[in-house]
């Protein structure tokens, strides 16, 4: 089985909110660059990635570009594609668009390898367990008014959601007030019984995180994580942070391939480790 041909494309979705109903820009679109790639004996795999903004079709051609290299390639050695990828790379990578694209080549890749192999990810993966915990990301969002934002944590508690993540780090001077105001507030319309994490974007610097970090422990709200609180190659301040206090520490969604996680590590700069997908390059 041989890769035979690929085909991109950009698909502009809707920016939506389908888990609570309020949406930070209800008329924005939101860009995302498609692959399939099709095998000689007509087995489809998919893959996406996304950028935003102006760059979007910059990173299509990324992924034009680096998919005409898999061409005649065995789609089944995933590995040996993306070390032929990243020795094609240069010194163009590991950052940037180029790990973006090599993503979706990835995924699409790994979806060829499951169909044709008649197994799921999952199970390609190892298959330690057939069921996983999820979360509702992306309903509680610091751009949302914070009666919005009250009213949609209502909506996913009685929805029936056991887990659900906030973002502080609120838009304008930052007000440890106004910060734990909010988190209390959320707290108290999803109950006691909710797992709430609480993403930070690396909007904060490292005393702030401190600080407000152990005003939202006193207040009692209860964070199953604070994520991305500093500036993710920033390993001294995360460690501090980290160090400061009780409330685990998540990061890495914005490193750039593998390797730093491992500098990460090192540092002691987490608790929980958090991979993007897109960011690190894909599955592999």
């Amino acid at each position: 089985m041989k890769l035979a041909s690929l085909e991109t494309g950009i698909v502009l979705l809707p920016n939506d909110e389908p888990l609570a109903g309020f949406s930070e820009n209800p008329n924005a679109k939101n860009p995302i660059v498609w692959l399939k790639l099709r095998t000689d004996d007509g087995i489809e795999g998919l893959g996406v990635t996304y950028f935003g903004g102006a760059l979007t079709r910059t990173l299509r051609h990324a992924v034009d570009e680096l998919g005409a290299l898999v061409i005649g390639e065995d789609p089944l050695r995933v590995e040996a594609i993306a070390r032929k990828l990243r020795d094609a790379a240069g010194s163009s990578g590991p950052a940037g668009i180029l790990t973006m694209a090599m993503s979706a080549i990835d995924v699409a890749l790994w979806d060829i390898k499951g169909k044709a192999l008649g197994q799921p990810l999952w199970k390609l993966l190892g298959g330690g367990r057939d069921r996983i915990a999820t979360y509702a990301s992306g309903a509680l969002r610091r751009g949302l008014k914070l009666e919005e934002a009250v009213t949609a944590a209502g909506r996913l508690r009685d929805k029936g959601y056991r887990q659900t993540k906030m973002q502080l780090g609120l838009p304008g001077a930052t007000s440890p007030a106004r910060e734990i105001e909010q988190a209390r507030l959320i707290r108290e319309a999803v109950g006691p019984d909710m797992d709430l994490m609480c993403d930070i974007n690396q909007r904060w610097r490292p005393e702030q995180a401190i600080d407000i970090g152990r005003r939202v422990e006193q207040a009692r709200v209860g964070l199953f994580w604070l994520e991305d609180v500093t500036a993710a190659d920033d390993y001294p301040g995360l460690a501090r942070v980290a160090d400061a206090l009780s409330t685990p520490v998540a990061g890495g969604e914005y490193l750039w391939g593998i390797t730093p996680f491992r500098h990460m590590l090192e540092a002691r700069s987490v608790d929980i480790v958090m991979i993007d997908q897109v960011r690190s390059g894909g599955i592999t």
